[in-house]
């Protein structure tokens, strides 16, 4: 089941990633529509994702394999398999939301607007640790390190396909700072355990 930042497990954050297009002409619709198109090659080479054949429409899965850091410095020691449902999509933006086990539970909205005359990307999430073991590996072992620099590279990566070197701007904010001690149960489905 897909679960939304209620039925986490640690503190509640708003995490918001951002890179100008400086300097090039390209509508926020064109740059939605390249980021559907071309999602999986955005992403660091750790991540492999695979779109459904439909793509990244309403109510698709997008399937992940990974790996977990979980000693600072060193990756891919916990393999992890699992994946996230489009729950919605439009012209200028779309958002993934995050099945039980994962390591967050909520969802990352993708979007890209004007300001200022420039066209923005960005990926904010609404997040929470699911369990235990994952608050654990974000707060002491580098997971919430490498969360965000999965985030940087992909939207370094966008820029540069419109031959951009942009750099990201990066905002977090504590929504809600209680631990939801109720969902510990979470850790039964942890997905890189039974992965």
């Amino acid at each position: 089941q897909v679960v939304g930042p209620l039925q986490g497990f640690g503190p509640m954050w708003q995490r918001t990633y951002r890179v100008r297009l400086s300097g090039v002409q390209v509508s926020p619709e064109e740059v939605i529509r390249d980021w559907k198109e071309n999602f999986t090659r955005f992403q660091p080479p750790e991540n492999q994702f695979y779109p459904s054949l439909a793509g990244i429409q309403l109510g698709e899965v997008i399937f992940i394999n990974t790996r977990l850091i979980y000693f600072p410095g060193a990756r891919g020691l916990i393999p992890m398999k699992s994946g996230v449902m489009v729950l919605y999509s439009d012209p200028e933006m779309f958002t993934v939301m995050t099945p039980e086990g994962f390591p967050i539970s909520g969802w990352n909205t993708f979007s890209a607007f004007t300001e200022d005359g420039c066209t923005v990307a960005q990926v904010q999430g609404l997040v929470r640790t699911t369990d235990l073991i994952y608050e654990f590996g974000f707060r002491f072992m580098g997971g919430e390190h490498a969360e965000d620099k999965v985030w940087f590279h992909v939207l370094e990566q966008l820029a540069k396909r419109w031959g951009v070197q942009g750099q990201v701007q990066f905002h977090k904010v504590l929504m809600d700072p209680r631990i939801q001690w109720s969902n510990a149960k979470n850790i039964w489905k942890n997905a890189a355990i039974r992965s």
